[in-house]
């Protein structure tokens, strides 16, 4: 069975180009920040990935990743479920380390309050969470963002590492479902 990715996209979000220079720009800052420090990227898989290996390619400084798989949706499911659990742990300690959390996007904040309690708990020396993208309309809990690609409108969106029922993530671009269109 053949699916495409057309037959789901109500509009471009987000486009190549736009996204490229802002993950330019993103890099430069963080290159900034922590210059002079022990910096370790914690991608949190799978929707990440594409971000993670854009972004560190504009991070000038030395560096190390290690990624972090949880879970909190369902087949099917447009919203988070709100129970969180890890499903692939981190490789190494964190102890003493400078750590960002690089997410694809930040939503209802309950994974990535999950995940910064967790690993606050693993005595790094700093945390901070990078997202691409935040949809700050849809937060239920208090969390910090400290580096947002695009702050986006509470939709449905894909591409870019974002998926759609675990199909789409390779596109270029970040798109919108359609919100009448049944995910197969």
């Amino acid at each position: 069975m053949t699916f495409t990715w057309e037959k789901y996209l109500q509009e471009k979000l987000i486009d190549e180009e736009t996204l490229s220079i802002r993950i330019k720009e993103l890099g430069r800052q963080i290159s900034q920040d922590y210059r002079h420090r022990d910096l370790l990227l914690i991608c949190i898989l799978k929707g990440g990935v594409m971000f993670l290996t854009d972004l560190m390619r504009q991070i000038t400084i030395p560096h190390e990743i290690d990624f972090l798989a949880v879970s909190s949706y369902g087949k099917g499911v447009r919203r988070s479920t709100g129970v969180v659990r890890i499903v692939k742990d981190l490789d190494q300690p964190i102890a003493g380390r400078d750590v960002l959390i690089v997410e694809d996007i930040v939503d209802s904040g309950h994974t990535l309050q999950y995940i910064t309690r967790n690993l606050a708990t693993r005595g790094p020396a700093s945390l901070k969470i990078c997202t691409l993208l935040d949809k700050a309309d849809r937060r239920e809990v208090d969390i910090e963002v400290d580096y947002v690609g695009f702050n986006i409108p509470d939709k449905f969106v894909f591409g870019f590492g974002l998926d759609v029922d675990q199909k789409f993530r390779e596109l270029p671009f970040i798109g919108v479902v359609k919100p009448d269109v049944v995910i197969d």
